[in-house]
């Protein structure tokens, strides 16, 4: 099983692998990843003509179907598979909240302090998360906590799985608005580690968190990955 020093390796390099000058199938998800969250934000907010949008349909079914045509991973690759010489895109790069390979993700970019104790994301979030009027959905800002409350206890050398998250909503998170989370890791009991998150729009308190995570070890990732093997048959 992939150790969190190694995790740390893989996120690091998953980081800084994209820039000027870079190539690889890779960037390319990434750059098309990246196109259709325009479309998806595009779709929501427009008010294009029928013809336009039979036309853009159109477009997108003919790429669907290219896309099908290729061959499909049906392996899953995540901590459990991935190494330092291996694929370390494949986890990251999929993920719905911080995957610059997936449209869905927006994506949230994570970072360290220096001595590991603070973790923090940064993101902007646009009409296509809305819940209240001009408001971040509730569950987004959950499924946000997680992430970076994942993160940090990952990088203080405990990694494990979500096991209790507390939100509690403050005010309304705006869109359109740079944010900011601010994540630490409380105290370490066993398996057992406490966090709390902040989020913050500017210097405005609009949630706060706290998560229970529950370190697990190589055979538990390893039936993880067993099921998602058979689910994909």
């Amino acid at each position: 099983m992939t150790t969190s020093r190694e995790l740390r390796t893989h996120y690091e390099r998953w980081q800084n692998a994209t820039g000027e000058g870079k190539k690889g199938p890779w960037i390319e998800k990434r750059r098309l990843a990246t196109a259709m969250r325009r479309v998806i934000q595009g779709l929501i907010e427009t008010d294009a003509p029928e013809k336009e949008l039979a036309a853009a349909a159109d477009a997108l079914e003919a790429f669907g179907d290219r896309l099908e045509g290729h061959p499909q991973r049906h392996k899953y690759e995540g901590w459990a598979e991935t190494s330092p010489a291996g694929n370390i895109g494949a986890f990251f790069d999929k993920s719905p909240i911080i995957g610059l390979s997936n449209p869905l993700a927006p994506p949230i970019r994570l970072e360290a302090d220096s001595d590991r104790s603070r973790a923090f994301g940064f993101v902007n979030f646009g009409t296509a998360y809305e819940g209240p009027p001009g408001c971040l959905h509730g569950g987004w800002v959950a499924a946000s906590f997680d992430e970076v409350l994942g993160f940090a206890n990952s990088i203080t050398g405990n990694p494990g799985m979500t096991a209790c998250l507390t939100v509690q909503y403050k005010k309304p998170t705006p869109l359109y608005t740079d944010l900011r989370f601010e994540a630490t890791v409380d105290r370490v009991e066993g398996r057992k580690t406490f966090t709390h998150c902040e989020l913050f729009a500017g210097e405005t308190l609009t949630a706060h968190c706290e998560g229970l995570f529950i370190s697990v070890g190589p055979d538990t990732f390893r039936d993880l990955l067993e099921k998602r093997r058979g689910s994909a048959d």
